[in-house]
């Protein structure tokens, strides 16, 4: 009875180690460089000097001098030259691409890297320019059948890490695919529509959408020629945007197909982010945050009236009146119902054997206390709160027996 608990445990604990060894695996390739240095690649040299390392120095000097010219053209500075010392404070790198060193001769093909600041300045250009929204990368490769995004070490995702995102209108966000980024980003995760889960993983990075270049290697026979299929796709769709094909003679050919194909993918990102076609998904936006509406003040009943009442209503009284009985309030309400140019009239509070108040909406406020002294009562206050009491009756004129005699 207990081997099957022995299996469960086995079975866990395998499960946790090859989860472990999925987040801890040494497949990361962080970015070679993010900067915004200005890159001239592929200048060739061939210098021959009394040294290897003084050919060397020649070489570099010479392929600094060539790549400032293109960079001038580049940005319509015109081409002119430049004395080496200032050379030296622009140049900032030095990328081998290729080369040949013999004992008095120095033959490769170099790239040269600018200072992006200092260039400019020398220049008169403007160095720095609106770039996208924050755009994670995801490179998908498909090799053998087999597709993996940072599962493993591929040339694909090492392609992306050596690309210098700095000259790019994308402003690309690039994982290095340590950490869960292999549990994260994947080629099931690539085919999965569902905003909500791409929302948790762009706030993981940073990012506000997703680009997914993708690469199909075809190898006609091991070492021999290589042909890779590129796509440029888009958003948790996986909209495709453009595609094309390279082909490379060997094996060894390999990084330089990947680099180039990087390069194409950049411009076509480049150019869909010009003609609008790079919008992040609404759906992909955090959700706006709730404004706090205040709590509303109950509205008392006179107000409440006054704003049922139309806006031409009149004028509106509160009249103070003396209610000894259920039959005084009738009587007084039917009495100022009945003078002209009376809207309304209303006890709004009762008190039996005490004061009453009554809410009058009046047409014309001097005619309706006239009315009310032609009908025996006086109005006594001022402004909106008027008391009623009767009008006192005449004084008797004294009868003669109670005058007395002079």
């Amino acid at each position: 009875m207990r081997r099957p608990a022995i299996l469960l445990a086995a079975a866990a604990l395998l499960l946790g180690s090859a989860v472990v060894a999925q987040i801890e695996g040494t497949r990361g390739l962080a970015p070679v460089d993010a900067g915004g240095a200005f890159e001239v690649s592929g200048v060739t040299v061939d210098v021959a000097a009394p040294s290897a390392e003084a050919a060397r120095l020649g070489g570099w000097r010479l392929a600094q001098r060539k790549a400032w010219v293109q960079l001038s053209r580049r940005l319509g500075g015109g081409g002119g030259l430049v004395s080496d010392g200032t050379l030296d404070q622009l140049v900032s790198g030095i990328i081998v691409e290729n080369e040949q060193i013999g004992p008095q001769r120095y033959i490769a093909r170099l790239g040269v890297l600018f200072d992006r600041a200092r260039a400019g300045s020398v220049l008169g250009v403007a160095v720095y320019a609106d770039r996208s929204t924050p755009m994670l990368v995801m490179p998908v490769e498909w090799s053998a059948g087999v597709g993996q995004v940072f599962e493993g070490r591929s040339a694909w995702q090492a392609a992306w890490a050596r690309f210098r995102t700095g000259n790019s209108s994308i402003d690309y966000v690039r994982p290095a695919g340590t950490g869960p980024d292999s549990l994260l980003l994947n080629t099931g995760q690539a085919g999965r529509p569902g905003r909500g889960w791409w929302r948790t993983i762009l706030d993981q990075y940073g990012a506000s959408d997703v680009l997914i270049p993708t690469v199909r290697l075809y190898r006609q026979w091991p070492g021999g020629p290589v042909i890779g299929a590129f796509e440029a796709r888009h958003g948790p769709d996986n909209t495709l945007i453009g595609a094309f094909t390279l082909r490379v003679g060997t094996a060894e050919g390999l990084p330089r197909l990947l680099d180039t194909g990087v390069q194409r993918l950049d411009a076509l990102y480049a150019r869909a982010l010009r003609d609008g076609a790079l919008r992040p998904d609404i759906a992909l936006l955090p959700p706006p945050t709730p404004t706090p509406t205040a709590t509303p003040t109950p509205e008392t009943l006179d107000q409440l009236i006054d704003s049922l009442a139309p806006a031409s209503a009149g004028t509106a009284l509160t009249l103070q009146y003396d209610t000894p009985g259920t039959a005084s309030v009738a009587n007084v309400e039917a009495l100022i119902r009945g003078i002209p140019g009376v809207r309304s009239a209303a006890t709004t509070s009762l008190a039996l054997g005490g004061v009453s108040l009554m809410r009058v909406v009046v047409e014309d406020q001097p005619a309706f206390v006239a009315a009310m002294q032609s009908r025996d009562y006086q109005l006594l206050g001022q402004g909106a709160t008027l008391r009623l009491r009767r009008a006192a009756p005449p004084a008797s004129p004294a009868s003669p027996e109670s005058q007395t005699g002079g």
